[in-house]
C-alpha cells in the first residue's frame, strides 16, 4: 500500500479525480483540477506529474480507447466502470505515451488507484 505522503501517488490520485470530473462535465480540465485538489486531502504532490498525465490522457484519448477496445473486446467502453476506465486510461497514457513511467510502475499504480 502506498503511503499517504507519496507525492507521485497523490499526483496520480489528483489526475484520476480531475479526469473523472471532465469525463462527466463540459468543464475545462483546469477547473476540474482545482475542484479535485479542493476535495482531496493531499498535502504533498507533484503538480507537473498531474498535469502531464491529464494532458497525455486528453491528447491521446481516442487512441487509448482503441487500445482498450482491442485488448478487451468483450467489454465495450460504455460498459466499463467509469472509475476503472479512467484508471486504465491513466496507466496506458503513462506507459505508452509518456516514456517516463516503467511498465511495472504504471501497472502497480493502476492497481493501487483501483484499491
Amino acid at each position: 500500500m502506498k503511503a499517504k505522503t507519496d507525492p507521485r501517488h497523490n499526483s496520480r490520485k489528483l489526475a484520476l479525480s480531475s479526469i473523472f470530473c471532465w469525463l462527466f462535465n463540459d468543464t475545462e480540465t483546469e477547473a476540474c483540477a482545482l475542484l479535485s485538489k479542493e476535495h482531496l486531502d493531499t498535502e504533498e504532490l507533484d503538480q507537473s506529474l498531474t498535469d502531464y498525465i491529464v494532458t497525455n490522457v486528453k491528447e491521446h484519448l481516442d487512441e487509448i480507447d482503441r487500445i482498450i477496445e482491442k485488448a478487451a473486446p468483450e467489454w465495450p467502453i460504455e460498459k466499463i466502470s467509469k472509475v476503472d476506465l479512467v484508471i486504465l486510461r491513466i496507466a496506458i497514457a503513462e506507459i505508452l505515451f509518456g516514456n517516463k513511467t516503467p511498465v511495472k510502475v504504471g501497472i502497480d499504480e493502476a492497481v493501487e488507484l483501483a484499491k
